[in-house]
């Protein structure tokens, strides 16, 4: 399984994430993600009202990743409910609203320890304390991720490829935040390298980059809504893109995380919209 995060230590470039934005139709991908991003932050009902988008992109983001791994609620179903342990489908739904919480709290932490931030996020979609939560899978453990069923990567190869990610993060990148969001989120999902709940700690990690990097700083573009709506089928293949390592895979990832963001976008500027009809 190739992965760009092994250009680093491959001499190829000193910057691998910036090099990607000179693939094939990333950078119109890069430009239509910012001008539309700009266009929901313009909105008049922003300068009044950005908390209250924040918290319902916060709520929507939620179900579309609990969506992606199983659990496609309405969204009045989500707000309706109190108890999510009463059965599979409610503790993916409440994992995934404890990590879209979660992911606001660990944005300064995430440039200086990935790493430590990504054993967080699957301590806090676990809600557990078994010895195997919060670490790196070993060799011989399970890995219950029913939605993504690429080869999976040995431990040592996990290893190797997350000190690599966190390298480059830390190292940090000229790249635009499209690029390394959708690097980190291909990357975790490819590796799957917890026992559970990957998918959920892989679009939470992509929420985080798109937050902390400047694109999106008030948490209103909810690429989870996008990627949901968007289909498990498109996720997958283009997900086999990425991992396929070609210039062609690499470059649709990218496209199809930064339609995801678009889509998000959509759905906020919709709810701007609601709240101005409202307020009229």
């Amino acid at each position: 399984m190739r992965s760009v995060v092994l250009m680093s230590t491959t001499g190829a470039t000193a910057d691998p994430l910036a090099a990607l934005g000179s693939l094939p139709g990333v950078a119109e991908s890069v430009e239509s993600v910012r001008k539309a991003v700009d266009r929901v932050y313009g909105h008049r009902i922003m300068r009044r009202r950005s908390n209250e988008i924040t918290s319902e992109a916060a709520l929507r983001a939620a179900r579309g990743s609990a969506a992606l791994s199983g659990a496609d609620w309405a969204l009045e179903e989500v707000r309706r409910r109190t108890d999510f342990g009463t059965d599979d489908e409610a503790r993916v739904m409440g994992a995934a609203l404890r990590l879209t919480a979660e992911a606001g709290q660990l944005l300064s932490i995430w440039r200086q320890s990935p790493l430590r931030v990504l054993a967080r996020l699957h301590l806090v979609a676990a809600a557990s304390d078994e010895a195997r939560v919060g670490r790196p899978r070993q060799d011989g453990e399970p890995v219950d991720e029913p939605l993504v069923e690429l080869a999976l990567p040995d431990a040592r190869e996990v290893s190797g490829r997350l000190e690599g990610l966190a390298d480059l993060i830390i190292a940090g990148t000229s790249a635009p935040a499209l690029v390394t969001a959708a690097v980190v989120h291909g990357e975790l999902l490819a590796l799957r390298p917890f026992t559970s709940h990957n998918g959920l700690v892989a679009r939470a990690a992509e929420r985080i980059v798109l937050i902390g990097s400047g694109l999106d700083p008030k948490a209103i573009c909810p690429a989870e809504v996008g990627h949901a709506e968007l289909g498990r089928a498109g996720y997958l293949a283009a997900l086999e893109g990425y991992v396929s390592g070609t210039p062609e895979g690499m470059a649709a990832w990218i496209a199809h995380c930064g339609r995801a963001v678009e889509l998000g976008v959509r759905e906020s500027t919709a709810v701007c919209e609601a709240l101005q009809r409202g307020a009229a």
